[in-house]
């Protein structure tokens, strides 16, 4: 009597699996293998299980493919071992082997994220600015430009060029404009550019891409503070020395004091300790 392989059909001349071609544990009489897939057959299937992990293997071939146990034996299949490997798996467990990459990730925005890093570090985003933009040596340089806009308003009320609502001299002054001091600042860090790098700074700041509230263009003076940042203790006696030469600029430009309706400062240091600020008015 012939027996065929109830999965490839193969022919043997006993009922003793398993097959010799696919492995296969069941047989079927020749005169029922009609259907030579037979899979449909109740009766049961037997694998060769790892005697050590429990794996489950369709031939006798030894080592096992997980532990590498050498010692496999004969049982009944229950189709466990494939509903476990057909389980998916949870996205924690897909993530985890890239875990490291993904905290990085977060780091890195997190720091662009906060300010601690400038996007100016990234090519192509910005230029990194030599020096620094908002504080040397214990010094507040946005405060300092403040108390600059403080001393010309006293300046102006002492020579009369400004008043209050009963007619006589006054410190309101003229207006700090936040678009103007932007504007102060863009022009202020690209002379700082080209004059710390090898980069020329590019063309001038362009007044469009800022909210101002000039009826005309805004008119800019460039100056240095006498001595270098180390000379300087606070931001009061930094400023003296800024209104002081800021004045001496208008003087010997010709600039009238009262001209402008609006205002904005800037005061950058440089890597070498040079006090650089600029005064934007319109």
């Amino acid at each position: 009597m012939t027996w065929r392989c109830a999965w490839c059909g193969k022919p043997h001349e006993s009922d003793d699996p398993p097959c010799e071609r696919c492995g296969y544990n069941s047989f079927n009489r020749a005169d029922d293998a009609g259907d030579e897939a037979g899979r449909g057959d109740a009766s049961p299937t037997y694998v060769w299980a790892c005697t050590n992990c429990g794996r489950e293997h369709v031939r006798n071939s030894p080592p096992c493919a997980r532990c590498g146990n050498h010692t496999l034996e004969r049982t009944e299949q229950t189709f466990d071992e494939s509903d476990r490997d057909l389980e998916g798996a949870s996205w924690l467990e897909v993530a985890k082997p890239y875990s490291p990459v993904i905290a990085v990730f977060v780091i890195v925005v997190a720091l662009f994220a906060t300010g601690i890093v400038p996007l100016s570090v990234i090519p192509g985003i910005g230029t990194d600015v030599p020096g620094e933009a908002t504080e040397a040596n214990g010094i507040d340089l946005e405060e300092t430009a403040l108390l600059v806009h403080d001393r010309l308003a006293d300046e102006r009320a002492a020579a009369g060029e400004t008043e209050t609502a009963d007619g006589t001299g006054g410190g309101a002054g003229l207006e700090y404009d936040q678009g103007l001091e932007a504007f102060a600042t863009a022009e202020n860090q690209r002379l700082v550019v080209g004059a710390y790098t090898d980069d020329d700074g590019g063309d001038r700041t362009d007044p469009s891409e800022f909210d101002l509230s000039c009826e005309s263009g805004p008119r800019g003076v460039q100056i240095l503070a006498q001595d270098s940042i180390d000379a300087y203790d606070t931001e009061a006696a930094l400023a003296d020395d800024l209104a002081e030469n800021l004045l001496e600029a208008f003087d010997s430009r010709g600039i009238e004091r009262d001209d402008h309706d609006a205002e904005g400062i800037d005061v950058h240091v440089g890597p070498d300790g040079a006090i650089l600020a600029v005064y934007v008015g319109c």
